[in-house]
C-alpha cells in the first residue's frame, strides 16, 4: 500500500491497525472486521512478550488463518522473551511489577514498564515502518496509523490516545456499545468461546482466579512460573552479578508467598460494607481472587508509573533497585 498520496492533514488514515492481543475483547474486534462489520485492517499486529499462555497462542493461529481468508494479514512482533531476559545475567533489567517484602515486614510493588518495553515499544516500531519511517526518519505531519484497540464498554475508562502524531487509537467495541459478556456471546456464536485472556504467564497482577487458570490449564506454564518466582526471590539476576545491593525478596504472587505454597482454591464470597458489593477474597491470605483490573494492554495501563493502588509504596531507593 502507498502513502505518498496519504500525507495531507485531512486525508484520513493512510493505514488501519489493530493491536491485537488475541483475548477476549481484541479477537472480537478482529471477527467484526472480518465479517464487515467495522473496516477492515490493513494488518493486526500482535505484540509478544514470549510467554503468554499455550491457549492464547493456539487461538492466535487459528486467528491468523481465519483472517488471512479474509484478506486481514495477522504479524507478529516482538522485542524478546520476557521470561528468557529476565533471568539472563547478561541482558539489562526488565521491569516487571514484582511483588516486593521489606525487611520491615512493609510490602509494595517493584517498577512497572514491561509493558512498554515487550508491547508498546514493538507496536510503535512496526507502525513506523509500514508508514514507511522508520526511525530515525521524521514522519512527515498529517500521515499516520489509525490502531483499533480491544477495549470494552466495561473498561471505557482505559481508553487511552496513544500520545503520537503517527498513532492514533481508535475504540471499536465501546462504539459499538459491546462489554466483555457481549463479546464472549459473540465469540461463542462464532465458535470461539473458548478463548481466554490474553496476559503473560507469570504476569504479578494475576488474582487467584488467573493463577488457578495457569495450574489447571496450562501446566507447563505453571511450572515455569513457579520457577521463575524462585529465581526473581532476591532480584534479578543482571542486578545480583553487579553487585546491586537488594533489600527485601521478590514474589509473583502479591500474598509475598512463594507461589506454589499459596492456597489458590476458590473463596466465598463476602460482603464488603465499605463497597457495598460483593467481592472474593482468599480467607487464608486475604488476597481478593480477581487480579488488577487494570490489566497490561497497551496504552491502556500505567506503564512506567509506580502501581501502588493496594500496596504500600517501596522507597524509591529500593523500586529502583527492583527494576
Amino acid at each position: 500500500m502507498t502513502t505518498t498520496s496519504l500525507m495531507t492533514p485531512d486525508s484520513g488514515p493512510a493505514l488501519r491497525l489493530l493491536s491485537l492481543g488475541a483475548g477476549v475483547q481484541s479477537t472480537t474486534v478482529l471477527l467484526l472486521a472480518c465479517e464487515g462489520e467495522i473496516p477492515r485492517f490493513d494488518v493486526a499486529l500482535f505484540a509478544d512478550t514470549g510467554w503468554e499462555p499455550r491457549a492464547v497462542y493456539a487461538n492466535l493461529e487459528r486467528l491468523s488463518t481465519h483472517a488471512q481468508r479474509h484478506g486481514i494479514p495477522v504479524r507478529q512482533v516482538s522485542a524478546g522473551n520476557i521470561r528468557t531476559d529476565a533471568l539472563d545475567p547478561k541482558h539489562r533489567f526488565v521491569s516487571m511489577p514484582l511483588h516486593t517484602l521489606n525487611p520491615d515486614g512493609s510490602r509494595g510493588l517493584a517498577r512497572r514498564q514491561c509493558t512498554a518495553e515487550y508491547k508498546i515499544t514493538p507496536l510503535k516500531k512496526t507502525a513506523r515502518e509500514l508508514l514507511g519511517c522508520p526511525h530515525p526518519r521524521r514522519v512527515p505531519r498529517g500521515l499516520y496509523a489509525e490502531q483499533a484497540i480491544g477495549i470494552s464498554t466495561d473498561e471505557f475508562t482505559r481508553a487511552k490516545d496513544s500520545g503520537l502524531r503517527f498513532l492514533r487509537n481508535v475504540f471499536p467495541l465501546i462504539e459499538l456499545g459491546f462489554d466483555r459478556s457481549r463479546c464472549m456471546e459473540f465469540l461463542a456464536d462464532r465458535g470461539f468461546g473458548e478463548t481466554v485472556k490474553s496476559a503473560c504467564v507469570g504476569c504479578p497482577f494475576h488474582g487467584n482466579a488467573g493463577w488457578r487458570w495457569v495450574r489447571d490449564h496450562d501446566p507447563d506454564g505453571w511450572v515455569e512460573a513457579v520457577e521463575f518466582d524462585r529465581a526473581i526471590r532476591h532480584g534479578y539476576p543482571r542486578a545480583t552479578t553487579q553487585g546491586q545491593e537488594l533489600r527485601g525478596q521478590y514474589f509473583l504472587h502479591r500474598s509475598c508467598r512463594p507461589l506454589d505454597q499459596v492456597d489458590l482454591d476458590a473463596p466465598a464470597k463476602s460482603r464488603t460494607k465499605k463497597h457495598l458489593r460483593l467481592v472474593t477474597t482468599d480467607s487464608a491470605d486475604g488476597v481478593e481472587e480477581d487480579g488488577d483490573p487494570d490489566g497490561c494492554s497497551p496504552w491502556s495501563c500505567r506503564s512506567g508509573e509506580p502501581v501502588t493502588a493496594t500496596t504500600p509504596s517501596v522507597d524509591h531507593g529500593h523500586r529502583e533497585r527492583a527494576a
